[in-house]
């Protein structure tokens, strides 16, 4: 017999041409009324449960595939974050080891969160998934079976109502009748038995994929946060030590004179009360009678307050280096606003 492609052969394709054929036939007859069709409202109920199913899983398939994507793109930020944080954190600072390990824990708290996302959540969804494009098949051959029947049932009914019986004919479309009735009782009760069953399993996928998603969600967030207070700890510890450093330095520049005094001799000599040396950045007029004039230049002793409940913010108390050198007295001295003047 002559091959019109592989495996098929101008036999077989002649009789799919001829099913198919007919099917369309009986098809346009049930759709004019002039033949009536099977019908199972139980079981298009089912399909239409079916197909509720396979969207709403392929859609949550979907969220849930775009959710993990995200994850891994918060996890990329976070190690990216982590890195910048450790490279610009200065081996002298508190908690350089502490901040190096919780860099490490950090990366490894998402790699396991991303995992197990992976492994439980998805996965689940992916192998439940895989069971609807062949029962979406058996579905489909189920309607074409169906239409075989009736079109096999109705050219049976219409032999017997002929004028002229032919019995070989009534009984070779008796014949084929019984055997597209079997064929699609078959079909039917197997998907009987399994859409319901399908369909309640649903609950069950549901349950496992949030109830998993939501445990890891809150294991991942309950470490996330010691990592957090850690490294707030670190940067609140961080801070403390600036400002020790600071007060330190503070402390020393105010013990110690100003450097013009070590190498300059004529300030060999420094007034009661002497805290540090300033220079006038900008001129100042004195307004009242305790103020000291300030020319552009001017350097001044800064000198603490006999009482410092009388210091006001923003204010410093001195007298010109220059005064205090020629004359060695402070009686020459006033207030003056801080912000016209800088540490030397």
């Amino acid at each position: 017999m002559a091959e019109t492609g592989k495996g098929v052969t101008a036999g077989k394709l002649a009789i799919n041409v001829q099913k198919r054929l007919t099917r369309a036939q009986e098809k346009v007859l049930q759709k004019l009324g002039k033949a009536d069709e099977t019908r199972d409202v139980a079981f298009e109920e089912m399909v239409s449960n079916f197909n509720k199913q396979m969207n709403e899983g392929t859609k949550l398939q979907k969220d849930l595939k775009a959710y993990l994507t995200a994850v891994k793109t918060m996890h990329e930020a976070s190690r990216r974050l982590q890195d910048c944080l450790a490279d610009m954190y200065e081996p002298e600072w508190f908690g350089k080891e502490e901040m190096d390990a919780l860099a490490e824990d950090t990366d490894t708290l998402w790699l396991d969160y991303h995992q197990n996302l992976t492994d439980k959540s998805v996965t689940c969804m992916d192998t439940y998934l895989t069971q609807f494009p062949d029962i979406k098949a058996r579905i489909a051959k189920r309607d074409r079976k169906m239409v075989d029947f009736d079109s096999a049932r109705h050219h049976f009914a219409s032999l017997q109502k002929g004028k002229k019986k032919d019995e070989a004919k009534i009984a070779k479309a008796e014949e084929e009748l019984g055997r597209a009735q079997k064929i699609f009782e078959e079909l039917n009760v197997e998907l009987q038995d399994e859409l319901p069953a399908l369909w309640d399993n649903r609950v069950a996928i549901y349950v496992n994929t949030f109830q998993g998603l939501a445990g890891h969600q809150e294991r991942f967030h309950r470490e996330m946060s010691k990592l957090s207070q850690n490294l707030n700890d670190i940067m609140t510890k961080l801070e403390e030590q600036r400002l020790q450093n600071e007060e330190a330095n503070h402390s020393e520049s105010a013990s110690s004179p100003p450097k013009s005094a070590v190498t300059n001799g004529s300030d060999g000599e420094l007034p009661p009360g002497f805290l540090y040396k300033v220079k006038a950045i900008h001129d100042y007029a004195a307004t009242d009678g305790d103020e000291l004039e300030l020319k552009m230049g001017d350097m001044v002793l800064a000198l603490a307050f006999d009482n410092p409940d009388e210091q006001d913010d923003g204010w410093l108390m001195g007298v010109k280096e220059s005064h205090w050198v020629q004359n060695k007295d402070i009686s020459a001295k006033g207030v003056f606003p801080e912000n016209f003047t800088q540490k030397v």
